[in-house]
């Protein structure tokens, strides 16, 4: 179990972390932006053509860093809320494979109780969270992308009305 100091820590690193790669990104993607302009600068067709081609590069490569980071603190913003709310999905008492995961079993049985719970209630921001983490216990990483962008966009609109 950890304290509430190692906690802060561990959230401390992470965050370094994530700020050293964002710059080492940074720096590539500006090396790739240098080449781009260099092939584009060079008069030959093909060359122009690589250099548009690796001109886009970069901004892709921004697109992603942002819509990735800004997912992230979004999903950051709704488990402090669950936390605060005391609305997470307990998980301690479940059985777990020697790698940390939940038995499929378990998870399975958990993510029926929590669809059985948004059944109930989908429009509900907290609701759609429980269920995006349940997907996630049981495996299954695209629906709970899906449903915790839906968890996002409904709790936006409880804060904003």
């Amino acid at each position: 179990m950890t304290t509430q100091g190692s906690a802060g820590s561990d959230v401390r690193k992470v965050v370094a972390f994530i700020a050293v790669l964002v710059l080492v990104l940074g720096f590539y993607f500006l090396l790739l932006g240098r080449i781009a302009l260099a092939l584009l600068g060079s008069g030959d067709i093909a060359a122009m053509v690589i250099g548009l081609g690796v001109l886009i590069l970069p901004f892709v490569g921004v697109w992603i860093v942002v819509a990735t980071v800004r997912a992230a603190l979004d999903h950051q913003h709704l488990a402090r809320r669950m936390r605060e709310e005391g609305r997470e999905l307990d998980t301690s008492a479940l059985p777990r494979r020697p790698s940390g995961r939940i038995e499929r079993e378990a998870a399975d049985q958990l993510f029926a109780e929590v669809q059985r719970e948004w059944e109930a209630d989908p429009d509900d921001w907290r609701v759609s969270y429980r269920l995006a983490r349940a997907y996630d216990y049981a495996g299954d990483r695209t629906r709970a992308r899906e449903t915790m962008r839906r968890a996002v966009a409904l709790e936006k609109l409880e804060r904003e009305s």
